[in-house]
């Protein structure tokens, strides 16, 4: 398909606007990068006012086309857009990478038309990949577009992101990689050898294009050959100039992330404003954003979801038998059964964390993306950022893999509700490498994220419900053993709860767990009875935010002791967050932890060899009771 050329003139300008706008911006603010924003002027021009559909009235339009900016760094080159298409005013972008502003050195979802906090390099790509399968679950024709830098390619995550979109045929799906050849501190890995990115995203299967990133009429060109292309997503390799259209910059390295000043500042000016059309940029942001160039409207939406109904959990008896991972799976698939916008992603361990029982009933809201944990989160990531509410579920150990996508995800506080099991020791003989011991730390730490930590079948079921009515991001944690139901069914488990299994007015200690080890904590409450020794038992299944104010009271009636105990290395996981709610009133924990590397072995010789067995338990409590003053 051939370009209109009459609006090659109006479009040349705007790529022009573009780079003055992102070269002033960064000047006043002292820093930024204007060079790797000059180098997708032209990219940015043709998609914006050339391809994609969105109404900037209304930047969250279920229905628009959806643009993520993976090579997040160029963030003035999208401010500049927006301030373009009429979105915000051109005096905004003066306000650049200001405390008081929400257009940051990197892009994130404070702005309404960011779906997805970019900037560490690689992500982008897979957020876009979970946005245009909420295409799909919500029957629109809305096309994601996402733009990479070259530099990024080197990244795992991209290439992960890469099999998992041809793999799941998203042809509403077009990636634009900016081939400047030049990263922070060198060239590229492949420079300006097109052939061989080309050769490397022909191999993943995806349609590859390579253009001039310079030359508007090939940009367009490729963008509606891209549309057209059924079965597999589209990668339009574009080749250009970091610095493009300043002359002493242009091409050159020693340039990224270094704003132009002084007598740079008005010759990079100068010479951007002498390529204008005549007309200049507009007066002010009500003017039409590109005269003759109409933004197209969003897609019509081609169908629906169905309505939310009544949810029923399973139903679990008193005493029998249960793994809190099968119990997640059976949650989540009557959670799935009750609004449709659950969905459940997997990285190849479905019959493990149970998450296939979801799939058998809701196939066509299951993504599978095998063994690759940053492209199932970051793809959740882009789920949430458009209205789903997905739960990517893997061993916990994996999720470090992903641990940087988390960290991201909780800059936007997304919607990402995650699930990990197989944690700690108890999983027996499959050795440490499988065992996840600091998986608790890493999700405390971040901002704003629920950690849940259930013992048993009726709990994790209740907490899988709390999780997906949560607004944030939500992590559950799961174990491998089968423990016995002790919860009725009617029991409630609010977020910030605990629950006091084994309670007396003689209590002379409390025990604070959570998961396998309150199994521990019970056996040992039964041994210190037969001795005379009343201890008060804690269920802490909300490890964050942990409940202070009961836990201060048990440790008071307790006559300030108390002691945690956990499947998990000693930092940043229960004791610290009891540690943390129970230490500014004075009180002192005692912390049972594993202190050392595991190793391989059967469950109850790990929890016993490793300081978290009941036996370990009644030994910390006598310890405290009997040093306690008469």
């Amino acid at each position: 398909m051939s370009t209109d050329r009459s609006t090659l003139p109006a479009l040349r300008d705007v790529a022009t606007r573009l780079r003055i706008e992102s070269v002033r911006a960064t000047s006043r603010a002292g820093s930024g990068h204007p060079t790797s924003c000059c180098s997708a002027a032209e990219i940015m021009a043709a998609l914006f006012f050339g391809q994609m559909r969105f109404d900037p009235r209304e930047p969250g339009h279920e229905d628009n086309d959806r643009f993520v900016l993976s090579k997040g760094h160029a963030a003035p080159v999208l401010y500049a857009a927006w301030a373009e298409a009429g979105a915000i005013g051109r005096d905004e972008l003066a306000a650049l990478r200001e405390i008081g502003s929400d257009l940051e050195g990197h892009p994130t979802p404070r702005l309404p038309w960011v779906d997805v906090a970019t900037g560490s390099l690689g992500q982008g790509i897979c957020a876009a990949v979970g946005i245009a399968l909420n295409a799909r679950r919500i029957g629109s024709a809305y096309r994601t577009y996402v733009l990479l830098g070259d530099g990024e390619s080197a990244e795992g995550s991209v290439w992960e992101a890469a099999q998992a979109a041809a793999a799941m045929g998203l042809d509403n799906l077009c990636a634009i990689t900016d081939v400047n050849a030049l990263g922070q501190s060198r060239a590229t890995q492949w420079g300006h050898d097109m052939a061989a990115y080309e050769r490397r995203w022909r191999a993943f299967g995806w349609h590859a294009l390579v253009v001039d990133g310079h030359d508007l009429a090939a940009l367009l060109d490729a963008l509606e050959e891209a549309a057209r292309t059924d079965g597999r997503p589209t990668m339009i390799l574009a080749r250009t100039l970091k610095g493009k259209g300043v002359s002493f910059a242009e091409g050159r390295d020693g340039w990224h992330g270094k704003p132009f000043k002084g007598e740079d500042l008005d010759r990079a000016l100068q010479e951007l404003e002498g390529r204008l059309g005549g007309a200049g940029a507009p007066a002010s942001a009500s003017e039409a954003p590109v005269p003759g160039l109409p933004i197209p409207a969003p897609p019509a939406r081609t169908g629906r979801p169905s309505s939310r109904t009544a949810l029923s959990l399973p139903a679990y008896e008193l005493g029998a038998k249960v793994a809190t991972r099968e119990a997640y799976g059976a949650a989540l698939a009557a959670l799935g059964a009750a609004d449709p916008r659950v969905v459940a992603l997997d990285a190849d361990v479905k019959n493990s964390t149970f998450s296939d029982r979801f799939e058998r009933q809701h196939p066509e809201r299951f993504y599978q993306t095998h063994i690759a944990e940053q492209v199932m989160v970051g793809a959740a990531l882009g789920l949430a950022s458009r209205g789903a509410i997905p739960f990517p579920s893997t061993f916990a150990a994996f999720l470090t893999r992903a641990a940087d996508f988390i960290r991201m995800g909780g800059i936007g506080n997304v919607n990402v509700k995650l699930a990990g099991s197989h944690a700690g020791v108890s999983i027996g003989e499959d050795g440490p490498s499988q065992m996840a011991l600091e998986d608790l730390a890493m999700m405390r730490a971040v901002p704003g994220c629920v950690v849940l930590y259930p013992c048993d079948a009726v709990s994790t079921s209740a907490l899988v419900a709390a999780a997906a009515a949560h607004d944030g991001m939500t992590y559950i944690r799961t174990s491998r053993p089968k423990t016995p139901v002790v919860y009725a069914a009617d029991e409630a488990f609010p977020i910030g709860g605990s629950k006091t299994l084994r309670e007396s007015a003689s209590d002379a200690c409390t025990v604070v767990a959570a998961g396998v080890t309150v199994f521990e904590a019970l056996a040992a409450c039964d041994t210190l009875a037969e001795a005379g020794v009343r201890v008060r038992v804690v269920d802490a299944y909300s490890l964050q935010p942990v409940d202070a104010d009961g836990l201060v009271a048990a440790a008071r009636a307790t006559g300030g002791r108390l002691v945690t105990v956990e499947d998990h290395y000693a930092a940043g996981g229960l004791g610290d967050a009891v540690s943390d709610a129970v230490a500014p009133h004075g009180i002192a924990v005692r912390r049972l932890a594993v202190r050392d590397v595991p190793r391989s072995g059967k469950p109850a010789e790990l929890l016993e060899r490793f300081g978290i067995s009941a036996r370990h338990i009644v030994a910390a409590v006598e310890a405290l009771v009997d040093t306690a003053p008469a």
